[in-house]
């Protein structure tokens, strides 16, 4: 018995250590981890003929730092929570009665360095309903496109569209994850936090727990905000 637990300890060091591929984001954001997002939507939905795996996993390429915050599987559950929430399982690609709603511009002049045309409106549009113009300004020159001149390019451009949401993810979301999922609540919707409503907070902390699930890893601590 010892010569063969020796022998295995030899052929163990003989061979050296065994390598490990680091997963990416599509071995993650597989096309049944997205479609069971996008199936549960309503066929009817907009949406679903508007945002595919591809589109984002093209969009993705523009943001490597993606999935390298925190372990990957979490970032991209986290990620898909809010996208889920955001769009109703991708069933809008604007937000409800944006264009009618009182403040539809959402247009805040103080931001000077990105000015509001008066004949456009800056409501929520994408996976993560990108919103007013001090991020459509900003979004679109890292993009490269007019997001001031140009927002409804959001709602008509797939890959475009995911670029904003994986932009406003990695300059406002990403460096709180450490802190939890709930930071990332506060993150995009913070108005939710603290008992503004706690329904949202509720379903936002479910699919997120839900797609940790799916992928095998932990959700770790502070979820709600």
């Amino acid at each position: 018995m010892m010569n063969g637990l020796l022998t295995i300890f030899v052929v163990g060091i003989l061979a050296g250590p065994v390598s490990v591929k680091a997963q990416s984001v599509p071995d993650v954001v597989t096309d049944t981890f997205f479609n069971g997002i996008i199936d549960q939507s309503d066929p009817s939905c907009a949406g679903r003929n508007f945002y595919t795996r591809s589109a984002f996993l093209e969009a993705a390429n523009s943001y490597s730092q993606f999935g390298t915050a925190d372990d990957i599987k979490r970032e991209v559950a986290a990620f898909f929570a809010h996208v889920t929430h955001e769009t109703g399982h991708f069933c809008y690609i604007e937000e409800i009665a944006g264009p009618t709603y009182p403040n539809s511009q959402y247009c805040d002049p103080s931001y000077t360095q990105y000015p509001c045309n008066p004949d456009k409106s800056y409501y929520g549009r994408g996976p993560l309903q990108l919103s007013w113009n001090y991020n459509y300004g900003p979004a679109g020159q890292n993009i490269g496109f007019d997001g001031l001149n140009s927002p409804e390019t959001v709602a008509n451009d797939p890959v475009i569209s995911f670029k904003t949401a994986l932009w406003f993810w990695v300059n406002n979301v990403e460096q709180v994850l450490s802190e939890g999922f709930g930071a990332t609540i506060r993150a995009i919707n913070s108005i939710e936090c603290n008992g503004g409503n706690t329904a949202a907070v509720q379903a936002r902390v479910g699919y997120y727990t839900d797609y940790c699930n799916q992928l095998g890893v932990d959700p770790g601590p502070n979820l709600s905000c």
